[in-house]
């Protein structure tokens, strides 16, 4: 199935809890890192910050093993079950979602 990489050759992708269904982390992917998430089974993306690859817990220990990706209907978006070895936010937050907007639109 083609995919819709924008301009840039990155694809959003919205990272799940395949067990909770939380979600924990938004992120980018090109080509290359949708080749070797899809080759390891883990999760890779594009460091739009560093201009690099990005293997998610290469540092912290928090990998992301991948149980399924699927595709939107417009094929521009990526979804990635995963099974979370540990927080996904460099926070420590178990999500990169952990706060809410006030009614005047601030955290």
């Amino acid at each position: 199935m083609p995919l819709n990489f924008d301009s840039r050759g990155l694809i959003p992708a919205v990272v799940q809890d395949v067990n909770t269904l939380k979600v924990l982390m938004v992120a980018w992917m090109n080509a290359e890192s949708l080749r070797l998430t899809r080759e390891t089974g883990e999760a890779y993306f594009w460091s739009r910050s560093r201009q690099q690859l990005w293997h998610k817990g290469a540092t912290s220990g928090n990998i992301q093993q991948v149980r399924q990706i699927l595709v939107d209907c417009d094929q521009d978006t990526l979804l990635l079950l995963v099974d979370p070895a540990g927080p996904a936010c460099h926070t420590g937050e178990r999500t990169c979602f952990y706060r809410a907007l006030d009614d005047n639109g601030r955290s």
